[in-house]
This record gives C-alpha cells, sequence and structure tokens, in this order.
C-alpha cells in the first residue's frame, strides 16, 4: 500500500458531492453500478453510459473481479490510459464499490478490512472519484451488538481519518442487518466526520423494516451522499427484482422523498445481475431505467 504521506501529498484538494450544499438539478445525475453488468468489457461499460446518457458509473468489479485496487486496468502502467478512456467518454466515476465490512471485532480480520478500504481510497484519489462504498454489515450473534456498532463507528472514523485532504469520502451503505434508520444515525452521529457519510439503499431498509422512504429519508439525509436504486417484487419468501416500477416497492415515494428533500447526487441504478443471474440481460436494464427514471421523479 502506497504511503499516506505520499497519498496525501498528492491530494490536489478534489472535493467530494455535498449532500449539504448543493441544489436539487433540473435534471436528476443518473448512474448505474457494474454489478448489472458484470460480463461486459469495461469499454463497454463507458459506451453504454454514453448511448444511455448516463451521467456517471459507479465501479462494483469489472468482468465479475471484484478486486479493483489489482485489476490491471487501474495498475500503474495501465491507468493513465484507463483515465483517457473515462475522460473521452465524458462520463464520471461517481463510486467505487468496496468489499470492506466494518463490523469484525477481531483484530486481524478487521484489520484487512481497512486495508482493504483504504486501497479503494487511495485508488478513488486517483480516479478523482467523490466516494468509495464500504459495508456495515453483520451483527453477529456472537458479538455484542453495541460492541459492533461501535468498532463500525471506530472503523469509519480511521477510514475518515486516512481520506482527509484526498477528495474521497467514506460512505457506509445501508446494508445487512444494519438497516435501521435508529441505529444508522446514531453510527453517523457517533462518527461525526467530514470524510464519512451514507450510501442510501432504501429498498435494502424498507424490505426488512417497512419504514416508509420519507421517515427514512428524514432521518438520514443529512449524511446522504450517494444512492442505490432498485425495485423489485416482495414476497413473504423474499424479493424477486424487476425493472423500475414494475415491482411493488415505495419507489415512487423513496425518489420523492430525495427530490424534495433537496438530495442533489446520483441515482445509481444497482441491478443485481452478478448475484442473480436469472434477472433481465444488462442490455435490456440499464436502458430501460436511463429512459423510464424520469417517470418516478417527479
Amino acid at each position: 500500500m502506497a504511503n499516506r504521506r505520499e497519498f496525501l501529498k498528492q491530494s490536489t484538494g478534489l472535493l467530494g458531492l455535498s449532500a449539504l450544499d448543493l441544489y436539487t438539478p433540473a435534471k436528476p445525475l443518473l448512474s448505474f453500478s457494474t454489478l448489472g453488468c458484470p460480463a461486459w468489457t469495461f469499454s463497454k461499460v463507458l459506451q453504454y453510459a454514453s448511448a444511455n446518457r448516463y451521467d456517471g458509473i459507479e465501479i462494483r468489479g469489472i468482468k465479475g473481479d471484484l478486486d479493483l485496487p489489482n485489476n490491471p486496468l487501474f495498475s500503474a502502467s495501465n491507468i493513465a490510459q484507463t483515465k483517457r478512456e473515462i475522460a473521452d467518454s465524458h462520463r464520471k466515476i461517481v463510486n467505487l464499490g468496496s468489499s470492506a465490512n466494518m463490523h469484525f471485532i477481531d483484530a486481524k480480520k478487521r484489520q484487512s478490512n481497512l486495508d482493504d478500504a483504504k486501497k479503494y481510497i487511495e485508488l478513488a484519489h486517483q480516479l478523482a472519484c467523490p466516494f468509495v462504498r464500504v459495508f456495515p454489515n453483520d451483527l453477529p450473534k456472537d458479538q455484542d451488538e453495541k460492541a459492533t456498532v461501535d468498532t463500525i463507528i471506530k472503523s469509519l472514523i480511521e477510514l475518515g481519518d486516512f481520506a482527509k485532504n484526498s477528495g474521497v469520502k467514506v460512505l457506509l451503505e445501508s446494508h445487512g442487518k444494519v438497516i435501521k434508520s435508529e441505529m444508522l444515525l446514531h453510527i453517523m452521529q457517533e462518527s461525526n466526520h467530514a470524510n464519512v457519510g451514507l450510501v442510501w439503499d432504501f429498498f435494502n431498509m424498507w424490505s426488512i423494516t417497512k419504514e416508509p422512504p420519507a421517515q427514512m429519508y428524514d432521518q438520514l439525509k443529512k449524511y446522504i451522499y450517494h444512492t442505490h436504486i432498485k425495485d423489485a417484487v416482495l414476497i413473504e419468501k423474499g424479493e424477486t427484482y424487476t425493472l423500475l416500477g414494475e415491482g411493488n416497492s415505495p419507489i415512487k415515494e423513496a425518489l420523492h422523498a430525495l427530490k424534495s428533500g433537496g438530495y442533489a447526487g446520483y441515482y445509481s441504478f444497482e441491478w443485481e445481475k452478478l448475484w442473480h443471474p436469472e434477472i433481465q440481460e444488462p442490455e435490456i436494464a440499464i436502458p430501460h431505467y436511463a429512459k423510464n427514471f424520469a417517470n418516478y421523479w417527479k
């Protein structure tokens, strides 16, 4: 891993998007996660983003490889060319999705996950990408819940300190077992760090808690810098992901809460094709989202 002093020295003072000081755009900013197109090359990702008028791309693996810092595209010898390709596409890399979990109390596991997240922060800095996503992620039964939550908070503060002056914010996703507004709010308030915030995935929360999206957003909006948007048919046995507007999730309510609340970040389509290969192909789902999103953002 690069020396932190050298990493910060290279900083150009890039500014991350702010949940507090941006105005709501007349046109929503759209991005999609590469989770939805796991077989595509990076060039194809950029081509589809441009052709379908997406504003940004969230990288969560490329051709199924989830270890972005070690992907050849971002190696020392290739990253300049990759950045040129991104610039030529006139799209922005808006988030890097790490797999780092913050809930481990075990010292070795915790350090391994922190080290992984720091590599993503360094890569995000190189790509002028404002955000790195981390997971909370679990509330293990063999760990005291308060101790787990305290560890998540401590880990976020450490990552926030690492990211200082880098132009990168570390965003905790509402994910796994950490999906209650009250707990997420507590984590954010106790972290209390300029380089720490939230990725709001309303579906991850609502599908378990049934809390109304407007209520979730009202509590958490101060900390929300990025979103994951998806729809599904929710039944007792689980969910089946659908194209936007074809499920029974409160998608309209969630989008209305964001728009009316002044959210100015990206609405990132998270089509979970990598985990659910049976759902529609990305060649259908990704254009559909871009074409139909405005109908639900009214």
